[in-house]
């Protein structure tokens, strides 16, 4: 075998809390795993400020401390987590190949994806800069919804997702300002007639963001403007959320995976098994519902576990763990 091909057992892609989770389980099962935390290590919840609705943290806890901390649980259990992103797969054949930094081959007993999915953003450079700063720019009103409690804020969207984040945020916030581009919801009629019936949610029709406004270190309005007569005016505002879609990191399964029509990978229902053997999937490269922190560590756990399963029915003189149960 070449120098640089190596040879794992349970290569993990990705990291965040499904892909840290995995690797906790696959090393405490002597899977030995490999886990490779990719162009964001700690994935999305590393641009979040305050985490306070995963169990166990009665005070909160910042996003980049927790995933510090799964990432040194799993290495307490000897998993293997490197610098590094996968660049290109092979899952044609019985040995699943991966690559490196287009470079270095590894080859794979199992392999669980954990590569997540990235809130769309409209790309304004303002909106970047508060996000980054954590000063009021979200993609998620379940996660930061709370910290906004009796305030206004402004959320842009017109999908089924938008309607309910706009809905979830009008029981928290004094108002909640909807910006819809065009003059019609993309939502279903049910979600559209859910928020034009909420009293505290008004609309904006054929309205667009020019720039979110803050006094350099928190969101203190947007302004915006009709894009049928040019005018624009300001919102004073604390939050600015984004509800315009989710993309999938799975560019690099295709003709490998079977993909719904919007990149998210298909498993099994009830397991976190794809179409191909011995390949798993765990957290928002699936999950395209609840894409929360605590139900991404619920699935690498299962992924884990339907990989250790895997390789005990293929090699005999391998056998399940029961202390991965405990």
């Amino acid at each position: 075998m070449s120098d640089t091909i190596e040879r794992v057992k349970c290569l993990i892609i990705g990291s965040g809390p499904a892909g840290y989770t995995a690797a906790i389980y696959a090393a405490r099962a002597n899977m030995n795993p490999v886990l490779y935390q990719g162009t964001q290590p700690g994935g999305q919840l590393t641009t979040t400020n305050e985490v306070e609705n995963f169990p166990g943290y009665p005070d909160g806890v910042t996003g980049p401390e927790m995933m510090m901390q799964l990432q040194a649980q799993a290495q307490r259990f000897d998993a293997d987590v490197r610098d590094g992103w996968i660049t290109k797969v092979d899952f044609s054949g019985s040995i699943h190949k991966v690559w490196v930094n287009d470079t270095k081959e590894i080859q794979c007993d199992t392999v669980i994806i954990s590569t997540g999915a990235s809130a769309k953003y409209l790309g304004l450079d303002s909106e970047q800069k508060y996000l980054k700063l954590g000063g009021g720019v979200s993609a998620c009103a379940v996660c930061d919804g709370f910290f906004y409690r009796n305030q206004e804020v402004v959320i842009v969207g017109a999908g089924d997702s938008a309607c309910e984040e706009a809905h979830y945020l009008s029981k928290l916030c004094k108002k909640v300002t909807m910006i819809v581009r065009r003059d019609v919801f993309r939502a279903s009629k049910i979600m559209a007639a859910r928020v034009k019936n909420t009293e505290n949610i008004e609309i904006l029709f054929n309205t667009e963001t020019d720039e979110v406004l803050g006094d350099g270190q928190v969101v203190t309005g947007v302004r915006v403007f009709n894009n049928k007569t040019g005018e624009k005016h300001e919102i004073p505002v604390t939050g600015f959320f984004v509800a315009i879609g989710h993309k999938p990191n799975t560019d690099i399964f295709k003709g490998f995976l079977d993909l719904d029509e919007t990149g998210y990978i298909i498993n099994t229902p009830g397991t976190s098994k794809t179409n191909i053997e011995g390949v798993f999937v765990s957290g928002d490269a699936a999950d395209h519902v609840y894409r929360q922190a605590v139900t991404a560590a619920g699935t690498g756990c299962m992924a884990a576990l339907d990989a250790e399963r895997y390789l005990a029915a293929k090699d005999s003189t391998f056998e399940v763990s029961t202390s991965t149960y405990n």
